[in-house]
């Protein structure tokens, strides 16, 4: 029964917390210590973050795609880990890593291993295709 709750709490963490940015409701679902234990390219990458951090990630990853949303296309779970592969499409309407706003949409596609505590993600390990936004970024310069 808790891989089927901690996937579900996944699905709605991804949806209210990454799309929906209710920043208000991390503590609902963020461990007190959430640890980035690899996502190369990523800021945060190696950081232990409380929940202030946490806010501050979201808010910071969020701003330059603010209608940004995941979409998983499968989870597992095994034990205290559960993975999803997600695919993730945002508007560029702010700048990011030198590239201002295109309007434009950028799509991504990842896998992410989110470790739990209960019912709350302590942490993650992630893999996802940054050359490909960086493409799409480039492309659309100009």
């Amino acid at each position: 029964m808790q891989d089927a709750q901690r996937k579900a709490r996944l699905t709605e963490f991804l949806d209210r917390i990454w799309s929906g940015g209710e920043y208000d409701a991390i503590p609902d679902f963020i461990a007190p210590q959430y640890v980035i234990r690899n996502d190369p390219g990523d800021p945060w990458h190696g950081q232990t973050l409380d929940h202030a951090g946490f806010r501050h990630r979201i808010e910071t990853s969020r701003a330059p795609f603010p209608d940004q949303a995941f979409t998983p296309v499968s989870i597992l779970a095994d034990g205290d880990e559960v993975a999803v592969s997600w695919h993730w499409k945002g508007t560029h309407l702010g700048d990011v890593s030198g590239f201002t706003a295109s309007g434009k949409v950028i799509k991504m596609t990842g896998l992410t291993v989110y470790g739990f505590e209960g019912l709350r993600l302590n942490g993650h390990w992630q893999v996802c295709d940054r050359l490909g936004v960086f493409m799409q970024l480039q492309a659309n310069a100009g």
